[in-house]
């Protein structure tokens, strides 16, 4: 199945408009959204409809959450399919928006993250004429056939964000990651980040913790604030909208921050930079695929560095020349496959 990479430099633009707004309504490219609400075409002649369930992070989440919804902005703008965004605000949620997707006569309804892993089975079953998509979760036998997974190697992005903060911190440093709840996609990222920093400098040492919550900013922050004060010097933020306070917490105390999922450069100039996923593309290839009639469901696809799936976002102009070229000469090496990097938290 192949994938169509969106241009990143757009997304981050799209991202800068669309989250920065509180709660209520949000206007990028002359397209609004609200918890609910329609967006993109509401042209008769068009007669796909698409919607979205977020988890509980919330399309503010400057992220995860928000990726996935610019894929959909782009897929109704180029595709002119009718799209609907449902937001969800516990784990409660997930079930009664995405069967009232279903309900209302949705061709495709797409899942946004690993915690709905039981939820979204659940309605496929029960709507087996309606299409399904579930990022961050593979499909596996037994699963409905009406059901795609899409998984990404979060660990490649880990490696590299890692391995930079090894190459900045040599010595006994130390540097640390905060992550949301432990799941697979959040351990994914920082097994490879630790990985990545032993790789550039076997003599650094990493700390992690988990704030078990993707929403609340101050226990990420929090948790970071205890990292830094036990000598981190770059934080990694795996949490979504939480992380964003594990980032606080690293502006505050004059420490790297690593941002994660989009590229988080914009929000200021202590990020290091970002591990990249392109939920985006994700969102917009599916999408694309249901209009030419080639999706195709009971099956997983994955995303890596070798096909744009993941990445390393921007690099801060304080780091050397030289290291930003030994990151890249292992981007090279680990979409090659030269590199085998653990994707579980020892």
């Amino acid at each position: 199945m192949t994938r169509i990479a969106l241009p990143l430099g757009a997304v981050v633009a799209a991202a800068l408009l669309a989250g920065c707004g509180g709660g209520g309504s949000t206007t990028t490219g002359g397209v609004t959204v609200s918890a609910g609400a329609t967006v993109g075409t509401t042209s008769s002649a068009s007669k796909l409809r698409v919607g979205l369930v977020t988890d509980i992070g919330g399309l503010n989440d400057h992220s995860f959450n928000h990726l996935a919804y610019l894929g959909l902005q782009k897929a109704a703008k180029d595709l002119g399919v009718q799209t609907k965004v449902d937001e969800s605000h516990s784990n409660s949620d997930y079930v009664p928006n995405m069967s009232s997707l279903a309900q209302q006569g949705y061709d495709l309804v797409i899942g946004v993250g690993f915690l709905m892993h039981d939820s979204i089975r659940s309605v496929a079953k029960k709507f087996p004429n309606t299409k399904f998509m579930i990022i961050d979760d593979a499909w596996s036998k037994g699963d409905p056939m009406n059901l795609e997974g899409t998984v990404f190697h979060e660990e490649q992005a880990g490696y590299l964000v890692g391995y930079l903060s090894g190459l900045l911190e040599q010595g006994s440093k130390t540097i640390s990651s905060v992550g949301g709840q432990k799941i697979p996609p959040v351990d994914h990222y920082i097994a490879g980040y630790q990985a990545g920093a032993k790789a550039a400098n076997p003599q650094i040492k990493t700390l992690n913790g988990y704030s078990q919550d993707f929403v609340a900013q101050d226990k990420c922050k929090n948790l970071a604030l205890q990292q830094i004060g036990q000598g981190s010097q770059v934080v990694f933020q795996v949490a979504g909208g939480c992380g964003l306070g594990a980032l606080d917490a690293a502006k505050a105390k004059g420490v790297w921050g690593i941002g994660v999922d989009a590229d988080q450069a914009y929000l200021g100039s202590y990020i290091l930079t970002s591990a990249v996923k392109r939920v985006d593309n994700d969102v917009y290839t599916t999408v694309k695929q249901l209009a030419d009639g080639t999706l195709k469901t009971g099956r997983t696809f994955e995303f890596d560095v070798s096909n744009g799936g993941i990445d390393i976002g921007k690099i801060s102009s304080k780091v050397p020349q030289s290291d930003v070229q030994k990151v890249q000469a292992i981007k090279t090496k680990i979409a090659a496959g030269s590199i085998k990097i653990p994707n579980t938290v020892p």
